[in-house]
Protein backbone atom coordinates (compact mmCIF):
# COMPACT_ATOMS: atom_id res chain seq x y z
CA UNK A 1 0.00 0.00 0.00
CA UNK A 2 1.34 3.41 -0.91
CA UNK A 3 1.72 5.12 2.45
CA UNK A 4 1.42 8.80 3.20
CA UNK A 5 4.00 10.29 5.48
CA UNK A 6 2.99 11.21 8.98
CA UNK A 7 6.14 12.19 10.89
CA UNK A 8 7.54 15.70 10.75
CA UNK A 9 10.46 14.78 8.54
CA UNK A 10 8.26 12.90 6.08
CA UNK A 11 5.72 15.72 6.06
CA UNK A 12 8.27 17.75 4.09
CA UNK A 13 8.33 15.17 1.29
CA UNK A 14 6.33 15.92 -1.83
CA UNK A 15 3.23 13.99 -2.79
CA UNK A 16 3.90 11.89 -5.89
CA UNK A 17 1.08 11.86 -8.43
CA UNK A 18 0.52 9.60 -11.42
CA UNK A 19 -1.56 10.89 -14.34
CA UNK A 20 -3.61 8.48 -16.47
CA UNK A 21 -4.21 10.26 -19.79
CA UNK A 22 -2.78 13.60 -20.81
CA UNK A 23 -5.37 14.97 -23.19
CA UNK A 24 -7.14 18.32 -22.80
CA UNK A 25 -7.74 18.11 -19.04
CA UNK A 26 -4.54 16.18 -18.32
CA UNK A 27 -2.32 18.76 -19.99
CA UNK A 28 -4.23 21.54 -18.23
CA UNK A 29 -3.69 19.81 -14.89
CA UNK A 30 0.03 19.40 -15.53
CA UNK A 31 0.42 23.05 -16.59
CA UNK A 32 -1.62 24.60 -13.76
CA UNK A 33 0.07 22.42 -11.14
CA UNK A 34 3.48 23.47 -12.43
CA UNK A 35 2.59 27.15 -12.87
CA UNK A 36 1.06 27.52 -9.40
CA UNK A 37 3.19 24.96 -7.58
CA UNK A 38 4.38 27.36 -4.88
CA UNK A 39 0.89 28.62 -4.08
CA UNK A 40 -0.51 25.08 -4.09
CA UNK A 41 2.26 23.82 -1.77
CA UNK A 42 1.56 26.67 0.68
CA UNK A 43 -2.08 25.60 0.80
CA UNK A 44 -1.53 21.86 0.89
CA UNK A 45 1.31 21.88 3.40
CA UNK A 46 3.74 20.16 1.06
CA UNK A 47 4.62 20.01 -2.61
CA UNK A 48 2.45 18.04 -5.03
CA UNK A 49 4.15 16.87 -8.20
CA UNK A 50 3.23 14.71 -11.15
CA UNK A 51 6.05 12.22 -11.51
CA UNK A 52 4.60 9.73 -14.00
CA UNK A 53 2.22 9.91 -16.95
CA UNK A 54 0.60 6.96 -18.71
CA UNK A 55 -0.61 7.59 -22.24
CA UNK A 56 -0.67 5.51 -25.43
CA UNK A 57 0.86 8.43 -27.32
CA UNK A 58 4.13 8.58 -25.42
CA UNK A 59 5.76 11.02 -27.84
CA UNK A 60 2.98 13.55 -27.35
CA UNK A 61 2.98 12.99 -23.58
CA UNK A 62 6.74 13.57 -23.44
CA UNK A 63 6.34 16.78 -25.45
CA UNK A 64 3.49 18.08 -23.25
CA UNK A 65 5.50 17.43 -20.07
CA UNK A 66 8.75 18.80 -21.55
CA UNK A 67 10.42 15.49 -20.77
CA UNK A 68 10.27 16.31 -17.04
CA UNK A 69 8.41 13.19 -15.91
CA UNK A 70 8.49 9.48 -16.56
CA UNK A 71 6.15 8.55 -19.43
CA UNK A 72 4.84 5.01 -19.96
CA UNK A 73 2.35 3.52 -22.39
CA UNK A 74 1.16 0.85 -19.93
CA UNK A 75 -1.21 2.31 -17.33
CA UNK A 76 -0.82 -0.80 -15.15
CA UNK A 77 2.78 0.22 -14.48
CA UNK A 78 1.56 3.53 -13.06
CA UNK A 79 -1.19 2.19 -10.79
CA UNK A 80 1.22 -0.43 -9.45
CA UNK A 81 4.20 1.89 -8.87
CA UNK A 82 4.99 1.93 -5.12
CA UNK A 83 6.20 5.55 -5.26
CA UNK A 84 2.87 6.92 -6.53
CA UNK A 85 0.60 8.27 -3.77
CA UNK A 86 -2.34 9.60 -5.81
CA UNK A 87 -3.62 8.46 -9.22
CA UNK A 88 -5.50 10.93 -11.43
CA UNK A 89 -7.80 9.14 -13.89
CA UNK A 90 -8.58 11.23 -16.98
CA UNK A 91 -9.13 8.44 -19.52
CA UNK A 92 -12.94 8.52 -19.49
CA UNK A 93 -15.50 5.84 -20.21
CA UNK A 94 -16.54 2.80 -18.19
CA UNK A 95 -14.12 0.09 -19.31
CA UNK A 96 -10.36 0.37 -18.81
CA UNK A 97 -10.87 3.41 -16.57
CA UNK A 98 -12.90 1.37 -14.07
CA UNK A 99 -10.33 -1.46 -14.03
CA UNK A 100 -7.46 0.96 -13.45
CA UNK A 101 -9.25 2.87 -10.69
CA UNK A 102 -10.04 -0.36 -8.86
CA UNK A 103 -6.42 -1.54 -9.28
CA UNK A 104 -5.13 1.77 -7.94
CA UNK A 105 -7.43 1.45 -4.91
CA UNK A 106 -6.37 -2.18 -4.36
CA UNK A 107 -2.76 -0.94 -4.35
CA UNK A 108 -3.62 1.56 -1.61
CA UNK A 109 -3.57 4.67 -3.75
CA UNK A 110 -5.95 7.59 -3.47
CA UNK A 111 -7.81 8.43 -6.69
CA UNK A 112 -8.89 11.69 -8.31
CA UNK A 113 -11.16 11.41 -11.35
CA UNK A 114 -13.06 13.71 -13.70
CA UNK A 115 -15.04 10.74 -15.04
CA UNK A 116 -18.75 11.42 -14.40
CA UNK A 117 -19.87 8.37 -16.39
CA UNK A 118 -17.70 6.11 -14.24
CA UNK A 119 -18.89 7.57 -10.92
CA UNK A 120 -22.57 7.70 -11.98
CA UNK A 121 -22.63 4.07 -13.09
CA UNK A 122 -20.02 2.32 -10.91
CA UNK A 123 -19.58 4.75 -8.02
CA UNK A 124 -21.14 2.44 -5.42
CA UNK A 125 -18.63 -0.32 -6.20
CA UNK A 126 -15.69 2.10 -6.31
CA UNK A 127 -16.57 3.80 -3.02
CA UNK A 128 -17.03 0.45 -1.28
CA UNK A 129 -13.60 -0.71 -2.45
CA UNK A 130 -12.02 2.58 -1.36
CA UNK A 131 -13.66 2.42 2.07
CA UNK A 132 -12.40 -1.09 2.64
CA UNK A 133 -8.89 -0.02 1.67
CA UNK A 134 -8.98 3.23 3.67
CA UNK A 135 -8.25 5.48 0.67
CA UNK A 136 -10.03 8.50 -0.77
CA UNK A 137 -11.78 8.91 -4.11
CA UNK A 138 -12.34 12.54 -5.14
CA UNK A 139 -14.38 13.64 -8.15
CA UNK A 140 -15.03 17.40 -8.01
CA UNK A 141 -14.06 17.69 -11.69
CA UNK A 142 -16.72 15.17 -12.72
CA UNK A 143 -19.56 17.72 -12.33
CA UNK A 144 -19.66 21.24 -13.79
CA UNK A 145 -15.94 21.55 -14.53
CA UNK A 146 -14.39 24.37 -12.55
CA UNK A 147 -17.48 25.10 -10.41
CA UNK A 148 -16.89 23.64 -6.92
CA UNK A 149 -20.43 22.27 -6.65
CA UNK A 150 -19.46 18.91 -5.14
CA UNK A 151 -17.63 20.60 -2.27
CA UNK A 152 -20.54 23.00 -1.77
CA UNK A 153 -23.04 20.14 -1.54
CA UNK A 154 -20.83 17.82 0.48
CA UNK A 155 -19.39 20.36 2.93
CA UNK A 156 -20.62 23.94 2.56
CA UNK A 157 -24.32 23.04 2.80
CA UNK A 158 -23.95 20.18 5.25
CA UNK A 159 -26.25 21.86 7.83
CA UNK A 160 -29.12 21.92 5.34
CA UNK A 161 -31.81 19.53 4.35
CA UNK A 162 -31.42 19.90 0.58
CA UNK A 163 -34.84 20.34 -1.03
CA UNK A 164 -33.97 20.51 -4.71
CA UNK A 165 -31.22 21.05 -7.26
CA UNK A 166 -31.71 22.43 -10.77
CA UNK A 167 -28.72 22.74 -13.04
CA UNK A 168 -27.56 23.72 -16.50
CA UNK A 169 -24.77 21.15 -16.47
CA UNK A 170 -23.95 20.62 -20.14
CA UNK A 171 -22.28 23.48 -21.98
CA UNK A 172 -22.84 22.05 -25.47
CA UNK A 173 -26.61 21.98 -25.16
CA UNK A 174 -26.73 25.38 -23.47
CA UNK A 175 -24.72 26.88 -26.33
CA UNK A 176 -27.09 25.33 -28.87
CA UNK A 177 -30.21 26.59 -27.05
CA UNK A 178 -28.71 30.07 -26.68
CA UNK A 179 -28.01 30.22 -30.40
CA UNK A 180 -31.47 28.91 -31.29
CA UNK A 181 -33.05 31.65 -29.16
CA UNK A 182 -30.77 34.47 -30.32
CA UNK A 183 -30.88 33.68 -34.02
CA UNK A 184 -34.20 31.88 -34.40
CA UNK A 185 -32.48 28.90 -36.03
CA UNK A 186 -33.54 25.26 -35.86
CA UNK A 187 -31.62 22.65 -33.88
CA UNK A 188 -29.89 20.91 -36.82
CA UNK A 189 -28.45 24.17 -38.15
CA UNK A 190 -27.07 25.25 -34.77
CA UNK A 191 -25.63 21.81 -34.03
CA UNK A 192 -23.50 21.98 -37.19
CA UNK A 193 -22.26 25.42 -36.13
CA UNK A 194 -21.48 24.15 -32.61
CA UNK A 195 -19.44 21.32 -34.12
CA UNK A 196 -17.58 23.74 -36.38
CA UNK A 197 -16.70 25.95 -33.39
CA UNK A 198 -15.62 22.99 -31.26
CA UNK A 199 -18.44 23.24 -28.72
CA UNK A 200 -19.90 19.92 -29.86
CA UNK A 201 -18.11 16.64 -30.54
CA UNK A 202 -18.19 14.94 -33.94
CA UNK A 203 -20.52 12.45 -32.22
CA UNK A 204 -22.51 14.70 -29.85
CA UNK A 205 -25.00 12.02 -28.74
CA UNK A 206 -24.12 12.02 -25.02
CA UNK A 207 -24.53 15.80 -24.88
CA UNK A 208 -27.59 16.45 -27.02
CA UNK A 209 -29.54 13.43 -25.73
CA UNK A 210 -29.03 14.50 -22.11
CA UNK A 211 -26.88 11.54 -21.01
CA UNK A 212 -23.90 13.65 -19.93
CA UNK A 213 -26.16 15.88 -17.82
CA UNK A 214 -27.86 12.82 -16.30
CA UNK A 215 -24.49 11.39 -15.21
CA UNK A 216 -23.72 14.64 -13.38
CA UNK A 217 -27.20 14.96 -11.89
CA UNK A 218 -27.04 11.39 -10.57
CA UNK A 219 -23.89 12.25 -8.63
CA UNK A 220 -25.33 15.46 -7.20
CA UNK A 221 -28.55 13.72 -6.16
CA UNK A 222 -26.60 11.09 -4.24
CA UNK A 223 -24.67 13.73 -2.33
CA UNK A 224 -27.73 15.91 -1.72
CA UNK A 225 -30.02 13.17 -0.44
CA UNK A 226 -27.69 10.47 0.83
CA UNK A 227 -28.76 7.79 -1.63
CA UNK A 228 -26.64 5.38 -3.71
CA UNK A 229 -25.79 6.48 -7.26
CA UNK A 230 -28.60 5.22 -9.51
CA UNK A 231 -28.04 6.48 -13.04
CA UNK A 232 -30.24 3.71 -14.46
CA UNK A 233 -33.27 5.25 -12.73
CA UNK A 234 -32.83 8.76 -14.16
CA UNK A 235 -35.35 10.06 -16.69
CA UNK A 236 -33.34 11.39 -19.63
CA UNK A 237 -34.52 13.55 -22.54
CA UNK A 238 -32.33 15.64 -24.81
CA UNK A 239 -32.91 18.68 -27.00
CA UNK A 240 -33.01 17.07 -30.46
CA UNK A 241 -36.78 17.48 -30.82
CA UNK A 242 -36.92 21.11 -29.71
CA UNK A 243 -38.11 23.55 -32.33
CA UNK A 244 -37.28 27.23 -32.73
CA UNK A 245 -41.04 27.85 -32.74
CA UNK A 246 -41.38 26.70 -29.13
CA UNK A 247 -38.40 28.75 -28.02
CA UNK A 248 -40.06 31.80 -29.57
CA UNK A 249 -43.46 31.11 -28.00
CA UNK A 250 -41.84 30.52 -24.60
CA UNK A 251 -40.15 33.90 -24.90
CA UNK A 252 -43.48 35.59 -25.62
CA UNK A 253 -44.89 34.04 -22.45
CA UNK A 254 -41.94 35.26 -20.35
CA UNK A 255 -39.93 32.02 -20.26
CA UNK A 256 -36.70 30.58 -21.61
CA UNK A 257 -36.02 26.95 -22.44
CA UNK A 258 -32.97 25.28 -20.93
CA UNK A 259 -31.86 21.66 -20.66
CA UNK A 260 -32.12 21.23 -16.91
CA UNK A 261 -31.05 18.47 -14.59
CA UNK A 262 -33.57 18.46 -11.74
CA UNK A 263 -33.54 16.42 -8.56
CA UNK A 264 -36.01 17.01 -5.76
CA UNK A 265 -36.90 15.26 -2.54
CA UNK A 266 -40.64 14.72 -2.11
CA UNK A 267 -42.72 12.74 0.37
CA UNK A 268 -43.09 9.99 -2.25
CA UNK A 269 -39.42 9.77 -3.21
CA UNK A 270 -36.61 11.41 -5.20
CA UNK A 271 -37.16 13.04 -8.58
CA UNK A 272 -34.19 12.45 -10.91
CA UNK A 273 -34.79 13.91 -14.36
CA UNK A 274 -33.08 15.66 -17.26
CA UNK A 275 -35.18 17.36 -19.94
CA UNK A 276 -35.83 20.67 -21.70
CA UNK A 277 -37.56 22.99 -19.25
CA UNK A 278 -39.27 26.36 -19.38
CA UNK A 279 -37.88 28.71 -16.71
CA UNK A 280 -39.13 32.26 -15.99
CA UNK A 281 -36.89 34.71 -17.84
CA UNK A 282 -36.49 36.69 -14.61
CA UNK A 283 -34.57 33.86 -12.91
CA UNK A 284 -30.80 34.28 -12.88
CA UNK A 285 -30.30 30.74 -14.16
CA UNK A 286 -32.50 31.47 -17.20
CA UNK A 287 -29.95 34.08 -18.27
CA UNK A 288 -26.97 31.71 -18.31
CA UNK A 289 -25.93 31.74 -21.95
CA UNK A 290 -23.39 30.12 -24.24
CA UNK A 291 -21.35 27.19 -22.98
CA UNK A 292 -21.52 28.25 -19.33
CA UNK A 293 -22.88 26.05 -16.51
CA UNK A 294 -24.96 27.02 -13.48
CA UNK A 295 -26.45 25.04 -10.61
CA UNK A 296 -29.20 26.21 -8.24
CA UNK A 297 -29.48 24.49 -4.87
CA UNK A 298 -32.24 25.07 -2.36
CA UNK A 299 -31.57 24.19 1.28
CA UNK A 300 -34.07 24.60 4.10
CA UNK A 301 -31.74 26.87 6.10
CA UNK A 302 -29.88 28.80 3.42
CA UNK A 303 -32.63 29.15 0.79
CA UNK A 304 -31.53 29.28 -2.86
CA UNK A 305 -27.87 29.44 -3.79
CA UNK A 306 -26.46 29.69 -7.32
CA UNK A 307 -23.12 28.40 -8.60
CA UNK A 308 -21.97 29.67 -12.00
CA UNK A 309 -18.90 29.23 -14.16
CA UNK A 310 -17.15 27.29 -16.88
CA UNK A 311 -18.36 23.70 -16.93
CA UNK A 312 -15.62 22.35 -19.17
CA UNK A 313 -12.28 23.20 -20.69
CA UNK A 314 -8.66 22.40 -19.97
CA UNK A 315 -7.79 24.70 -17.08
CA UNK A 316 -11.25 25.15 -15.50
CA UNK A 317 -11.51 21.37 -15.09
CA UNK A 318 -7.87 21.20 -14.02
CA UNK A 319 -8.74 23.67 -11.26
CA UNK A 320 -11.16 21.11 -9.80
CA UNK A 321 -8.72 18.21 -10.24
CA UNK A 322 -5.99 20.07 -8.36
CA UNK A 323 -8.41 21.13 -5.61
CA UNK A 324 -9.03 17.42 -5.05
CA UNK A 325 -5.27 16.76 -4.95
CA UNK A 326 -4.89 19.42 -2.26
CA UNK A 327 -7.82 18.03 -0.25
CA UNK A 328 -6.37 14.53 -0.30
CA UNK A 329 -2.93 15.83 0.67
CA UNK A 330 -4.41 17.69 3.65
CA UNK A 331 -6.53 14.76 4.80
CA UNK A 332 -4.16 11.91 4.01
CA UNK A 333 -2.91 11.50 7.55
CA UNK A 334 -6.39 11.72 9.09
CA UNK A 335 -8.13 8.66 10.42
CA UNK A 336 -10.29 7.38 7.51
CA UNK A 337 -13.33 7.53 9.81
CA UNK A 338 -12.86 11.29 10.19
CA UNK A 339 -12.57 12.18 6.51
CA UNK A 340 -15.41 13.74 4.53
CA UNK A 341 -17.54 10.83 3.24
CA UNK A 342 -17.51 10.25 -0.53
CA UNK A 343 -21.23 11.05 -0.86
CA UNK A 344 -21.46 13.43 2.12
CA UNK A 345 -23.36 10.95 4.33
CA UNK A 346 -21.64 8.23 6.34
CA UNK A 347 -21.61 5.00 4.27
CA UNK A 348 -23.66 3.11 6.86
CA UNK A 349 -26.28 5.89 6.91
CA UNK A 350 -27.24 5.91 3.23
CA UNK A 351 -31.00 6.02 2.61
CA UNK A 352 -33.02 3.66 0.45
CA UNK A 353 -35.45 6.40 -0.62
CA UNK A 354 -36.97 5.35 -3.96
CA UNK A 355 -36.38 7.27 -7.19
CA UNK A 356 -39.73 8.22 -8.69
CA UNK A 357 -40.81 7.20 -12.16
CA UNK A 358 -41.58 10.12 -14.44
CA UNK A 359 -45.29 9.27 -14.33
CA UNK A 360 -45.27 10.11 -10.60
CA UNK A 361 -43.55 13.49 -10.98
CA UNK A 362 -45.64 16.63 -10.44
CA UNK A 363 -44.78 19.76 -12.38
CA UNK A 364 -46.29 22.35 -14.77
CA UNK A 365 -46.40 22.10 -18.56
CA UNK A 366 -46.18 24.02 -21.80
CA UNK A 367 -48.46 22.56 -24.45
CA UNK A 368 -48.52 23.54 -28.13
CA UNK A 369 -51.12 22.13 -30.48
CA UNK A 370 -51.73 22.81 -34.14
CA UNK A 371 -55.48 22.97 -34.68
CA UNK A 372 -58.13 23.68 -37.29
CA UNK A 373 -59.36 27.27 -37.13
CA UNK A 374 -62.93 26.36 -36.21
CA UNK A 375 -65.34 27.37 -33.44
CA UNK A 376 -65.38 25.06 -30.41
CA UNK A 377 -61.81 23.76 -30.69
CA UNK A 378 -60.57 25.65 -27.65
CA UNK A 379 -63.65 24.59 -25.66
CA UNK A 380 -62.96 20.92 -26.48
CA UNK A 381 -59.35 21.18 -25.35
CA UNK A 382 -60.11 23.00 -22.12
CA UNK A 383 -62.87 20.49 -21.30
CA UNK A 384 -60.44 17.58 -21.66
CA UNK A 385 -57.94 19.32 -19.40
CA UNK A 386 -60.64 20.14 -16.84
CA UNK A 387 -61.84 16.53 -16.83
CA UNK A 388 -58.25 15.56 -15.88
CA UNK A 389 -58.21 18.23 -13.11
CA UNK A 390 -55.62 20.25 -15.02
CA UNK A 391 -56.04 24.02 -14.78
CA UNK A 392 -54.67 26.55 -17.27
CA UNK A 393 -52.29 29.27 -16.10
CA UNK A 394 -51.75 31.17 -19.37
CA UNK A 395 -52.63 30.84 -23.05
CA UNK A 396 -51.69 32.13 -26.48
CA UNK A 397 -53.96 31.64 -29.48
CA UNK A 398 -52.28 32.72 -32.68
CA UNK A 399 -54.34 34.29 -35.44
CA UNK A 400 -54.01 32.24 -38.64
CA UNK A 401 -52.16 33.95 -41.45
CA UNK A 402 -54.24 35.00 -44.42
CA UNK A 403 -55.38 32.00 -46.43
CA UNK A 404 -54.48 29.52 -43.67
CA UNK A 405 -57.10 27.26 -42.10
CA UNK A 406 -54.97 26.09 -39.18
CA UNK A 407 -53.31 27.83 -36.24
CA UNK A 408 -51.39 27.23 -33.00
CA UNK A 409 -52.78 27.19 -29.47
CA UNK A 410 -50.21 27.41 -26.67
CA UNK A 411 -51.11 26.73 -23.05
CA UNK A 412 -49.25 26.79 -19.76
CA UNK A 413 -50.78 24.56 -17.09
CA UNK A 414 -50.66 24.63 -13.32
CA UNK A 415 -48.99 21.70 -11.60
CA UNK A 416 -50.24 18.19 -12.25
CA UNK A 417 -48.86 14.67 -12.30
CA UNK A 418 -47.18 13.56 -15.50
CA UNK A 419 -49.56 10.62 -15.90
CA UNK A 420 -52.50 13.08 -15.90
CA UNK A 421 -51.02 15.28 -18.62
CA UNK A 422 -50.14 12.25 -20.75
CA UNK A 423 -53.70 10.94 -20.53
CA UNK A 424 -55.10 14.37 -21.43
CA UNK A 425 -52.72 14.77 -24.38
CA UNK A 426 -53.83 11.39 -25.78
CA UNK A 427 -57.45 12.60 -25.74
CA UNK A 428 -56.56 15.98 -27.26
CA UNK A 429 -54.61 14.31 -30.09
CA UNK A 430 -57.65 12.13 -30.80
CA UNK A 431 -59.76 15.22 -31.60
CA UNK A 432 -60.47 15.56 -35.33
CA UNK A 433 -59.65 19.28 -35.12
CA UNK A 434 -56.12 18.71 -33.76
CA UNK A 435 -53.43 18.25 -36.40
CA UNK A 436 -50.49 15.99 -35.54
CA UNK A 437 -48.93 15.60 -32.12
CA UNK A 438 -49.13 17.92 -29.12
CA UNK A 439 -45.77 19.37 -28.11
CA UNK A 440 -45.19 19.04 -24.36
CA UNK A 441 -42.35 20.74 -22.47
CA UNK A 442 -42.13 20.76 -18.69
CA UNK A 443 -42.09 24.04 -16.78
CA UNK A 444 -40.42 24.88 -13.47
CA UNK A 445 -40.85 28.16 -11.60
CA UNK A 446 -37.84 27.41 -9.35
CA UNK A 447 -39.23 29.36 -6.42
Amino acid sequence: MAAFFINDEDNMKSIKVGLLGIGTVGSGTFNVLKRNQEEIARRAGRAIEITMVADLNTARATELTNGEVKVVNDANLLVSDPDIDIVIELIGGYGIAKDLVLKAIANGKHVVTANKALIATHGNEIFKAAQEKGVMVAFEAAVAGGIPIIKALREGLTANRIQWIAGIINGTTNFILSEMRDKGLDFDVVLKEAQRLGYAEADPTFDIEGVDAAHKLTIMASIAFGIPVQFDKAHVEGITKLQATDIRYAEQLGYRIKLLGITRQTEQGIELRVHPTLIPATRLIANVEGAMNAVMVRGDAVGETLYYGKGAGSEPTASAVIADLVDITRLATADPEHRVPYLAFQPNSMADTPVLSMADVTTSYYLRMHVADKPGVLADVTRILADSSISIDAMLQKEPTEGETQTDIIMLTHQTQERNIEAAIAKIEALSTVVGSVTKIRLEELN
